[in-house]
């Protein structure tokens, strides 16, 4: 009795070891393409218009796409909303300035910008794949749902605007940020002593 756990132990471990070399090898590749942003969310861009050609080619599964939509408003706001709110939580810890003369703080995401594209890129590979399974393309009349998920979205972005707006931080940091320094009012040049 003892040897049939010990055999199908044994056949299971070569299969484990795939998985863990596999997932390796994954992580590897994923890590490898963390400084790569623009090339990242090109390929992402990429997808999702593959995505929307499938769903136009076959002229359904709408419910998988306003499910798509959801999701992705939901990453959205996580990726805007600041790690600490201040209006729900007041912390002790670094907190956004409020006035001009507040301490700087950077911005800090509830979800940062690599797990946000890995989410995004994720969820349209499972919309896509659920294209080719007919018991996802539920009859619907699709005009409802974009237009509600149009004013779900409009409303939700107002929300989180006004939060910006109240709480005076922008989630965007357009390039590096440079320091300008003092301008001279006179016109020579100054010698450094090195």
């Amino acid at each position: 009795m003892e040897g049939v756990g010990g055999e199908g132990a044994s056949a299971a471990a070569p299969l484990n070891q795939w998985r863990r070399d596999v997932w390796k090898l994954f992580q590897f590749y994923l890590d490898k393409s963390t400084p790569h942003a623009v090339y990242r969310w090109v390929g992402t861009a990429v997808l999702a218009f593959l995505y929307a050609l499938r769903c136009y080619y076959v002229q359904g599964f709408y419910v998988v796409s306003y499910g798509l939509g959801i999701y992705l408003l939901n990453l959205l706001i996580g990726f805007l909303s600041p790690l600490v709110d201040p209006e729900l939580e007041p912390s002790n810890g670094p907190m956004l300035p409020t006035k001009g003369s507040d301490e700087f703080k950077p911005f800090i995401r509830r979800l940062p910008e690599f797990k946000f594209w890995y989410a995004i890129t994720k969820a349209f590979c499972v919309a896509f794949v659920m294209t080719f399974f007919s018991m996802f393309d539920v009859p619907v009349f699709w005009p409802i749902l974009l237009f509600y998920w149009l004013v779900l979205f409009l409303l939700t972005m107002k929300r989180q605007i006004m939060h910006m707006i109240k709480y005076k931080y922008v989630p965007f940091n357009i390039g590096k940020q440079k320091y300008k320094g003092k301008k001279s009012g006179s016109g020579g040049s100054t010698s450094r002593g090195d």
